[in-house]
This record gives C-alpha cells, structure tokens and sequence, in this order.
C-alpha cells in the first residue's frame, strides 16, 4: 500500500497536487486538493486489468472547460458547507436572517458559488507507506453566507480490503447549518454501458419529498411497494421506465441513529463489479445523472453525460436548515460534526 504526490496545476499562483492512493489488490485512488476532489478511481475486474469507474478528468485544466462550468455537475468533489438545495436561498437562525447565493433558480445549491469542491485544501497528513490522505479547509464567517468561522477535515483511506473510506469531521465557533458529501459519479462497467444495466438496492422505506424547485418541503413519504422501492435490486433501466425519469430521491434510514450501516449495494453483472456503501448518515441522495451534459468526457475518450454516472450523496437533510425535525442539519458551537462514509469494491 502506498500514497505518492504529483503536481496536477496551478489556481491563481497557488500548485495544486494529486494524490494516488494504492492498495495490494491493484485498487487505485486518485485525489486532488483542489476541492478534495476524487478524479479517478482505477477498478480491477474479474478478468483483465483494472479500468476507470468514475467521471472525472486526467488534467487540472479540463475542470475549467466552458463545457464543465456551464453543466457543473461536481464531479468527485467535496462539496459544502451545505450539500443539496437550501429553499429559497435563505434561513433563519437564532433570531437571524441569512441569504445566500442564487445557484438553482432561487435555490443555493452545494455550499454557493465558491463552494468546498472550489477550495485548494490544505494537506495535513499522508504517508508514503499506507494509502490515507488527510486535508483541511477553513471556511470564515459568512463565507457564501453562513455564519461561523468552521475548521473542516476530511480524511480518504483506502483499505487492503478495497474499502475507500471518507471521514468528515468540522468545528464551528457560531452555530451554522452545515453537512457535506463527496459527489463521485460511478459506472462499474467501467463506462462500457450506461448505468442502466447497473442494479440497485437501497435499505430505505422512505425519501423526502421535494417540490417543483428541488428543494425538500419537510415531509417525508413512503416507498414501499412502489416503483422507486429499493429495499430488493431492481434494474436502474427498468426503474427509470416505470418512473418516466431518472433518480434525484433523497432515501431516509430513519432509525440507523448516525451508526454506520450498510445502506446501498449497486452490482453490474458484465464486469462482476459492485459497490457496497456503508454511512453513518441520515439519508443518501440517489442521483443517475439525468442533467450530465453529454459533451463531456475523460481526455482519453471516456464518455460521461446522462445515465453515464450514478452518485450516492450521503448526508443530513437537504433543506435541512428550515426544516425544524431536520437531525442535526446545525452544528453547534461546542460540538464536532463526525461522519463517516465507506465505498466498499468488490470484483
């Protein structure tokens, strides 16, 4: 197991690096500090070497294409200081208004215009004989709006057992709405097919229900029994037809109490792949890239665009902040927001 450095770019006269984590079993992560950003992830198979599964770029340069920034789909990175939509762009808090920026109609979407995924994190720790990376951001008050000066880290590890596990933890010196997430796009075909083909299960009884904007209204539904009722694998492809659409559900595990539990196993059965998550997060966002611009693709001729990726966003509410039985969608002064995401590979 090992972890080296490259130079991947320069921001504004400041080097951006990337950081390959390696494990035994010809598992392979690549992590930039430009926004905490997962670029590749190099996947061995049953049968033959090991292949790309997730969208991203080779250079530091393609993240800057008019053709990314006008579809920003935030790919890989480490988004926040509030991941999903906030309604209306605005919250109240301990006798407070905020207003934040307009991302999404007249929704702030993943942290405001110069989001966590838009930082150079500072590296903290790594080490050249195990395959842990560890960074921090610090966010100042009413940065894109919130308030609170937050000291961020967030530490990748990548296991002899092909675990990549993420571990979140922030501290805040004012009360602040706060949640993050990484926003991998995977395709375990290692993008020889559409996600479609790829099946799914999520252990969920229930998502949030969303509104016209995006944004969650604070009620919840059930899904058992319907279309969208992941608890047993169903087919993306045949899911997507029955809804006439394609998946953004926020899934609720109501009583996991922040352990960490598995909660989703994707399979793809051509390449024998599969991905187990495990969080100790209240809900996961499933997103199967339905707004992924098809003008996009890796440098090598990978292409990405709709269905070409799905996200598992694993996270406290969105719209957390005004919805008042929302679970720790604040991080209060004194406290340590603690979250811990695994994406476990198996071929």
């Amino acid at each position: 197991m090992k972890t080296t450095q490259t130079d991947f770019g320069e921001l504004n006269g400041t080097m951006v690096h990337l950081f390959v984590l390696e494990n035994d079993n010809g598992l392979s992560v690549k992590i930039s500090d430009y926004g905490a950003t997962i670029t590749s992830i190099l996947l061995p198979k049953k049968e033959g070497k090991a292949e790309e599964i997730v969208c991203g770029f080779d250079t530091f340069e393609s993240y800057f294409s008019e053709a990314y920034k006008s579809n920003a789909p935030y790919f890989g990175g480490t988004v926040g200081r509030y991941c999903s939509q906030i309604k209306d762009a605005k919250f109240s808090m301990n006798g407070k208004n905020y207003e934040l920026a307009k991302i999404v109609g007249n929704n702030n979407l993943h942290g405001g215009k110069v989001g966590f995924d838009k930082k150079i994190w500072t590296v903290k720790a790594f080490s050249l004989e195990s395959a842990k990376l560890q960074m921090e951001l610090q966010s100042k008050h009413l940065e894109e709006g919130f308030p609170g000066n937050v000291t961020v880290l967030v530490t990748f590890t990548l296991t002899n057992e092909n675990e990549l596990k993420i571990e979140y933890q922030a501290i805040s010196d004012q009360d602040t709405p706060f949640t993050i997430t990484n926003h991998t796009y995977f395709n375990l075909s290692g993008f020889k097919n559409s996600i479609e083909d790829h099946t799914i299960t999520v252990r969920a009884k229930t998502k949030q229900i969303w509104d016209e904007t995006g944004a969650a209204t604070g009620e919840n539904t059930s899904v058992v029994g319907q279309v969208d009722d992941l608890r047993s694998p169903k087919s993306i492809k045949e899911v997507h037809e029955a809804m006439g659409d394609g998946f953004e559900h926020f899934y609720l595990f109501e009583d996991k109490g922040f352990k960490l539990d598995k909660v989703a196993e994707i399979n793809e059965k051509l390449s024998g792949r599969s991905m187990e998550v495990f969080t100790t997060e209240p809900g996961m966002l499933f997103y199967t890239g339905k707004y992924t611009s098809d003008e996009l693709k890796r440098e090598s001729g990978l292409q990405y665009g709709k269905y070409r990726g799905f996200c598992c966003e694993t996270h406290r509410y969105p719209n957390g902040p005004n919805i008042p039985e929302a679970p720790k969608s604040i991080l209060k002064v004194g406290e340590s927001y603690d979250s811990t995401t695994i994406f476990k590979f198996n071929w």
